[in-house]
């Protein structure tokens, strides 16, 4: 007999349809955004495969992991002595710091 659930590999290419057929229904100035969080949802289906048991759980976990590694790609593009290689930024008169992650 055949499985009566699907896996969670299914499971997330499934969830990241759906979010590709929400892109259609968003703002112009969104869809972009939709499609690639779909994008992310699948390029680590394989690994939590292994390692979970729910798809959106798996969908989610990817989508972070491909948003720190973006985080991680833009501050190495920033220039050299920039206010937020000090963790700090200056926005309208304030000097606020960072999260750790962000700085």
């Amino acid at each position: 007999m055949g499985r009566s659930f699907e896996s969670v590999r299914l499971g997330v290419k499934n969830t990241a349809d759906r979010w590709m057929r929400v892109q259609k229904a968003m703002k112009k100035e969104d869809q972009a955004y939709a499609g690639k969080l779909a994008e992310m949802a699948k390029r680590h289906s394989s690994e939590g495969f292994y390692a979970f048991d729910d798809p959106l759980e798996a969908a989610v976990f990817s989508v972070l992991v491909e948003m720190l590694k973006e985080i991680d790609g833009a501050r190495e593009e920033r220039p050299a002595g920039s206010v937020w290689d000090r963790g700090r930024v200056e926005e309208g008169g304030e000097s606020r710091t960072l999260p750790h992650f962000l700085g």
